[in-house]
C-alpha cells in the first residue's frame, strides 16, 4: 500500500542492512552495539580467507568487504552532498567497529539456534510486507529485483532471519529484565515535548480477498464477498476476529494491523480517503491492483503535541531501548566469555582491550 518504488527498496543498503529497518526494533534496541554486517555462515573457507572463527562459524574476507561496502553505502545515502572527506572520516571512525558488530551477530544467532528459536513465520510476513510496501504483486518480483542488486535471494533472506533471531534474543535475554514506571514516563514526556510534536497520522486494520488471477466474473465473486465481510463489520461483527477467519492478507493472523501512517506514505488512492475518516469508522469496498478490501481507522492523531496517552508505547520503547544498551552489552560480553573466538592478525575486534585480540591458530591447528 505504501508508494515507496521498488527501487528505492531493492538497494545495496536495504538488501545487506535489512536488520537496520526494523521498526523492530532491533536497531533501537541495539543501537550503537551491534553494527550491521554480513552474518558469519558456517562454510568452508580456505585458512587465507578466513578474518575470524567465533565457535563452529566463520566471518570470511569476502563477508568483511561486503560489509564495508554495506558501511560505505549507508554512510553515503545519510549523508547526500556531504563532502567526501567527512564521509571518508565516518567511515574511518565506524570502521574499528565493524568486526565487533559481525562478531556479536553471529554470537546472537548461535545462541537463538541453542535456544531452539524458530523465526519461519515471522521471516515469510516480514517479505510479504516487504513486497507490499513496494506495490509488487509478488514474491517473485521481489526476489527478482533483490537479485538484480547483485545480492541472492538465499543472503537476502538470511540477513532478514538473523536480524529477527537477534530481536528475539535480546527480547528474551535481556529486555524481559527491564522495569520502566509511569513516573520516569512521565518525566521523560514532559522533558522532550519536541519528540511528541508529530504530523497527522492514521492507524489503519484491513479485511482483503486476492483477485490475483481471476476472471472478470470472479472479481464480481470477490467483491461480494468483500461487500458481506464489511456488511457484517458494520452489524457489530469484530473487526479483528473477521479479519483473522476471513483475510487473505498477510496481516490477518495479526488482526488485519497494518500499522501507522503520515501523509505520504500510502498510496494517493488510499491516502485520499483514509485521511477524510474519523477513529473508528469503516472505508467503502476499495480495488486495488491485487484484491478488494476495505479499511479501519483505528486512529487518527492530529498533528502537534500528541497526549501523553497517545504517545505512551513510543516512550516506553525510548526508556527501553535506553535501560537496554548497557545490558545488551554485559550480556555480550558474557557470550564471549564462553565462546571461542580468534582473530586474524591485521584484523581489530574493538570489544577487547587494545592488543588483546587472539590471532587465529597457525594453519596446522586449524
Amino acid at each position: 500500500m505504501k508508494s515507496r518504488s521498488q527501487a528505492s527498496v531493492l538497494t545495496s543498503r536495504v538488501a545487506w542492512g535489512f536488520t537496520l529497518m526494523f521498526s523492530f526494533v532491533v536497531a533501537a534496541l541495539v543501537a550503537g552495539l551491534l553494527p550491521v554486517g554480513v552474518p558469519a555462515q558456517a562454510k568452508p573457507a580456505a585458512d587465507a580467507d578466513i578474518v575470524a572463527r567465533v565457535n563452529n562459524d566463520v566471518i570470511t574476507l569476502s563477508d568483511y568487504q561486503k560489509a564495508e561496502q554495506q558501511l560505505r553505502d549507508e554512510l553515503a545515502h545519510d549523508c547526500e552532498g556531504c563532502p567526501q572527506e567527512q564521509i571518508a572520516a565516518q567511515f574511518k571512525t565506524q570502521q574499528k567497529d565493524l568486526l565487533r558488530g559481525m562478531i556479536d551477530q553471529s554470537l546472537m544467532v548461535q545462541r537463538a539456534k541453542d535456544m531452539g528459536i524458530s523465526v519461519e513465520p515471522d521471516l515469510a510476513k516480514r517479505l510479504d510486507e516487504v513486497r507490499q510496501q513496494n506495490g509488487l504483486a509478488t514474491l517473485d518480483e521481489l526476489k527478482k529485483g533483490v537479485e538484480a542488486t547483485g545480492l541472492t535471494w538465499e543472503d537476502y533472506k538470511t540477513t532478514i532471519r538473523n536480524g529477527l533471531l537477534q530481536k528475539e534474543v535480546v527480547r528474551r535475554e535481556v529486555g524481559s529484565h527491564v522495569d520502566i514506571s509511569s513516573d520516569e514516563e512521565k518525566q521523560y514526556y514532559e522533558a522532550h515535548p519536541q519528540e511528541f510534536t508529530l504530523p497527522e497520522r492514521v492507524t489503519l486494520s484491513e479485511i482483503s480477498l486476492s483477485t490475483e488471477g481471476k476472471s472478470p466474473e470472479e472479481l464480481a465473486v470477490v467483491r461480494a464477498k468483500v461487500e458481506g465481510l464489511r456488511t457484517s463489520v458494520l452489524n457489530g461483527d469484530d473487526f479483528n476476529r473477521v479479519a483473522q477467519l476471513y483475510s487473505q492478507g498477510s496481516t490477518a493472523k495479526d488482526g488485519g494491523g497494518l500499522g501507522t501512517f503520515k501523509r505520504g506514505e500510502l498510496s494517493p488512492q488510499i491516502e485520499a480517503i483514509v485521511f477524510q475518516m474519523s477513529k473508528g469508522q469503516i472505508s467503502d469496498v476499495i480495488q486495488t491492483r491485487t484484491g478488494f478490501e476495505f479499511l479501519k481507522v483505528e486512529d487518527h492523531f492530529q498533528s502537534g503535541l500528541q497526549p501523553m496517552d497517545k504517545v505512551e508505547p513510543d516512550i516506553r520503547n525510548t526508556i527501553h531501548a535506553q535501560k537496554v544498551q548497557p545490558l545488551l552489552r554485559d550480556y555480550l560480553a558474557e557470550l564471549r566469555e564462553q565462546s571461542n573466538i580468534m582473530v586474524k592478525p591485521g584484523y581489530n575486534d574493538s570489544a577487547l582491550l587494545s592488543g588483546a585480540n587472539v590471532p587465529l591458530a597457525d594453519k596446522s591447528r586449524l
